[in-house]
């Protein structure tokens, strides 16, 4: 005697992949946002002061998006010799820029527990824009 079709026991059907966290362009940015000041930090020491804190706040964020969403903390963001070019204070203004375009999008589509949260980031990134005047 056979199972009745649809009862599931002998279902070899894999478990759907979940979708990515809609948040997660916003987290990957974070995460670039900071290794990107890093690099430009150790190639002109004399902005460090400048940029630091910008670099402190996406890594802040990024630990609090890894949080929400429950990815795992990224690896180590410090430079190494083998990174992309560290850039100018123009193209991080650029990258700033974007970045903020995308938690503003974010922001208007998430729901009411993180638009909070991706506003403020929103808001940060677009001060950081201001910053690198």
């Amino acid at each position: 005697m056979t199972a009745p079709a649809g009862c599931g026991f002998f279902d070899n059907d894999p478990e759907p992949i979940p979708e990515p966290d809609p948040l997660q362009p916003v987290l990957d940015e974070a995460r670039a946002l900071a290794a990107a000041y890093d690099r430009l930090a150790a190639a002109q020491p004399d902005l460090s002061a400048r940029i630091t804190p910008l670099a402190e706040d996406h890594r802040a964020h990024a630990a609090e998006l890894e949080r929400l969403v429950g990815a795992s903390p990224a690896a180590s963001t410090a430079p190494s010799a083998g990174t992309a070019p560290a850039g100018t204070l123009a193209e991080m203004r650029t990258a700033e820029q974007a970045a903020a375009r995308t938690a503003n999008a974010s922001a208007r589509t998430a729901p009411a527990d993180r638009a909070m949260l991706i506003g403020s980031i929103a808001a940060c990134r677009a001060t950081h824009v201001e910053a690198l005047r």
